[in-house]
Formats: structure tokens, C-alpha cells, sequence
């Protein structure tokens, strides 16, 4: 079993940084892959970025050259640098992590990032 812990949202102006921190506790040396996704106000959840445990990234075409995923193995953590921020980009962020084999993702409780104009 594996636990995530969210941190870093909050209320910031168009244009604005935050950084949003997830730690993973438990059976961590199961987790293949780590990353975020959020869910705007009426809308479904989607992938933000994500990372392997080998460092391979992929970001949602929204946020390429605005967003970094970067992780921290040895902590157990994984950071996602915002940069650029707009009011689109409001939303609840849940950090995730899977398990390839057997199938198995964790979901951490979500923080809330508000973009204002």
C-alpha cells in the first residue's frame, strides 16, 4: 500500500509560480511512475505530467514549457514546478502513482491551485 501527500497550492495572479510537492509513503519501491492531474470545476480528471522512476517525463501539450516535473528518488517525492500560471490552470491537483505489475494506482487527496485574473 501506498500513500500520497500533497502540498504547495493556493491562490496566486495570472502570470504567477507555485510549486506543488507530493510524498509517497509505504511500499514505495513498487511505484513505476509518479505524477499529477487535475480537475477543473465540471470537468474530469487529467493528466498533468508525469515521471518514471527512470526520469522519463510527459507533460499535457496545455502546459509544456510552463510546467516541471522533476523527482527525488531517495525521498520518495515529486515536485511540479508552474510557472506561467492562468486562470485556465485552476483547478484541483491530485498527485498519482502506479504500480505496472501487478496493476495498481494511488491517488493523494488533492490541493487546490486558484489562478486569479
Amino acid at each position: 500500500q501506498v500513500s500520497l501527500v500533497e502540498s504547495g497550492g493556493g491562490l496566486v495572479q495570472t502570470g504567477g509560480s507555485l510549486t506543488l510537492s507530493c510524498e509517497a509513503s509505504g511500499a514505495t519501491s513498487t511505484i513505476d511512475v509518479m505524477g499529477f492531474y487535475r480537475a477543473a470545476p465540471g470537468k474530469h480528471r487529467d493528466l498533468v505530467a508525469y515521471i518514471t522512476r527512470r526520469g522519463t517525463t510527459k507533460y499535457h501539450d496545455s502546459v509544456k514549457g510552463r510546467f516541471t516535473i522533476s523527482g527525488d528518488n531517495a525521498k520518495n517525492m515529486v515536485y511540479l514546478q508552474m510557472n506561467s500560471l492562468n486562470p485556465e490552470d485552476t483547478a484541483v491537483y491530485y498527485c498519482q502513482a502506479e504500480q505496472w505489475v501487478p496493476e495498481h494506482t494511488y491517488w493523494g487527496q488533492g490541493t487546490q491551485v486558484t489562478v486569479s485574473t
